[in-house]
Order: structure tokens, then C-alpha cells, then sequence
């Protein structure tokens, strides 16, 4: 049967509108930006967000000819800048750029006014950071096997210090305790900045933070293993601990995402930026200084990191009982 006229009119309307949209989108990111562009980090000035994101901002700047401007809104372990990105305009001018934790490990543990997956669009990752097993040198310990044996032998004697419950050296804190039946002592700090100063004056015995590879360097520390995806080019005689416990594998990263519904268009045009500077060498530099290492993805391969270690944490959370304070 033949289409009436009707039925083709409605047909080449539909295609009309198709083609509209289809041009609108490629407007949107052809004129894209043309204003300063806000990202918001979801950790105070100092940290490895604001360390990630910074030479990107700078760069991106340069690129684009309009200004990325950092906007840092912390607190409650990231969810107060998520919930601001979220709740922002999708124009393609707000972003956010947030460590894995606050997305696949604090909705587990609280209530959040955001859905990890629902409520944002993935841009791309820009940097993983290096996690670090590190001893004073006064313990009697050269390995991580050592260390394992040693902390068996002092239960509760040993304190580990991390930022907090919930947090990456947290939640690998509590694994390796159920791993290996020890029982390291969790003790939490407010910062890196609080926990490195006590784990210098003796006070605790294991730190994790990327802050302390400086202390490595100068004698203050032994660095016996860290959780990254390779090992440190600094150190390439530290084993990456899945190397020896293939069960401790986890990856600590730092992406940008946008609010649900920009444009993808935009999100291509901005991906592809990153891509170019987190190829620069003096990027790279920059970031190996503070324990980052950069490296761009699709927005797909984000979303499907995402996806798979928040299932991953949340069972994990569940398993071991972790509650927030």
C-alpha cells in the first residue's frame, strides 16, 4: 500500500526536525565555549584534585581561548561540589572534577542528593594516583611479605593513618585485614598534611598518601609496594602490590564529568582537548612531582569504570560491615 499524503507530509517533518537538531548540536559545539568555562573541584586547594586539575585548566585555557576557571568547593568527602555540578546548568559550562571516592564509595556509605551514574555525563579521566605502602625505617621490615608476617605479630600495634573512613587507603586497609587476618589499627585524619606529620614523629606506623614519596626520598621512609596500575618510574624496584597479592588491586583516579544533559558534542569537542594535553610533556612532569600520572579515556571507558568498581566498593563496603562516622 502506498503512503498518503498525509503520512509523507509527517514523514519529511520528522526528517525536518531531525536535521534541525543535528545542526543545533553541531552549532552548540562549533561556538563552543565562548565564555569562561567553570570546573569545579570537590576538594580544597593543596590536593590531588586541585593538583590534577590545574595544568588542565591552564592548557585547556590556551587551547580554547576562553578561561578554565577552577572553582573549589569542598566538604563532605567530595558531595558538596558534586551536588553543585549536578544541580548547574547543562550548557557545557560547568564541569567537575572529582576522585573516584566521592562517586563509587561515599554514596555506599551516606545518603547523597546525587546518583553517581544517573545524574552526570563522563568527559574523561585525567589522572590516576599513586597509592603507597610506606614504613618508618625503624620497622624491622624490608618487603611487603615482611611487613604482612610483622603486622600478624603485632596485632593492633601498627596504625595505619588515612583521610578518613571510607577513603581508598581505607577501604585497603580493612581488605588486607580480612586478606591476611591481621589487624591494622585505622586511625583516621582530617588530611594527608595532619597524618604525614604524625607518621614522621612515630605516631602511626603505614601511610598511603602520595605526600609521602618526598620523605622516601630523603631517608624518612621505606617504601615497600604501591597500588597503582605500574610501578613508579621513580622507584622501579618497588613492587605494585598486585604484583605480589593479586587480590589488592585497585586504582585511584581523578575524572571530569558534566551535568546530565550537555550536549555530547560538547563533551567530544572537550575530551579532545584533554586528549592533546595529557600528551604534553611538561604535563606529565608536572604531575609525576606529586604522584600523578595523566592519561585521557573516551567518555565511554570512564562510564564503564565507573560502573564496574561502584558495583565493586559497594559489595565490598557491604561485605566488611564499613560504616561512616
Amino acid at each position: 500500500m502506498k503512503p498518503n499524503r498525509l503520512q509523507i507530509l509527517i514523514a519529511l517533518m520528522g526528517l525536518s526536525i531531525l536535521s534541525a537538531a543535528t545542526v543545533s548540536a553541531q552549532d552548540e559545539a562549533k561556538d563552543w565555549p565562548n565564555k569562561p568555562v567553570r570546573i569545579i573541584v570537590n576538594y580544597g586547594p593543596g590536593g590531588s584534585n586541585d593538583n590534577t586539575m590545574r595544568p588542565y585548566a591552564e592548557r585547556l585555557s590556551k587551547i580554547f581561548g576562553q578561561q578554565f576557571v577552577l572553582e573549589h568547593r569542598g566538604g563532605a568527602s567530595g558531595a558538596i561540589g558534586l551536588e553543585g555540578a549536578m544541580k548547574s546548568p547543562p550548557d557545557g559550562y560547568t564541569f567537575v572534577s572529582t576522585p573516584n571516592l566521592s562517586l563509587q564509595i561515599v554514596p555506599h556509605l551516606r545518603q547523597t542528593a546525587y546518583h553517581p551514574i544517573k545524574d552526570f555525563k563522563p568527559v574523561s579521566m585525567l589522572t590516576a594516583s599513586t597509592v603507597v605502602f610506606a614504613v618508618p625505617p625503624s620497622m624491622p621490615v624490608n618487603t611487603l611479605q615482611e611487613a604482612i608476617a610483622y603486622i600478624k605479630q603485632n596485632p593492633d600495634k601498627i596504625g595505619w593513618g588515612t583521610a578518613g573512613i571510607g577513603s581508598m587507603s581505607h577501604i585497603i586497609l580493612e581488605v588486607l585485614n580480612r586478606e591476611f587476618g591481621i589487624k591494622i589499627l585505622h586511625v583516621p585524619y582530617r588530611g594527608a598534611g595532619e597524618s604525614i606529620q604524625d607518621f614522621l614523629a612515630g605516631v602511626i606506623q603505614i601511610h598511603s598518601d602520595p605526600n609521602t614519596l618526598p620523605h622516601v626520598a630523603g631517608g624518612k621512609a621505606k617504601l615497600l609496594a604501591v597500588i597503582d596500575k605500574q610501578r613508579h618510574p621513580d622507584y622501579p624496584n618497588v613492587p605494585v602490590f598486585k604484583e605480589i597479592y593479586p587480590s589488592i588491586d585497585f586504582l585511584a583516579w581523578f575524572g571530569l564529568f558534566a551535568p546530565q544533559g550537555t550536549p555530547d558534542s560538547i563533551i567530544a569537542k572537550l575530551n579532545a582537548g584533554i586528549a592533546k594535553v595529557a600528551l604534553e610533556p611538561d604535563v606529565v612532569a608536572i604531575l609525576r612531582k606529586v604522584a600523578l600520572t595523566p592519561g585521557s579515556s573516551t567518555p565511554e571507558v570512564l562510564a564503564a569504570a565507573l560502573e564496574k568498581d561502584y558495583v565493586r566498593f559497594g559489595q565490598i563496603i557491604k561485605d566488611l560491615n564499613i560504616k561512616a562516622e
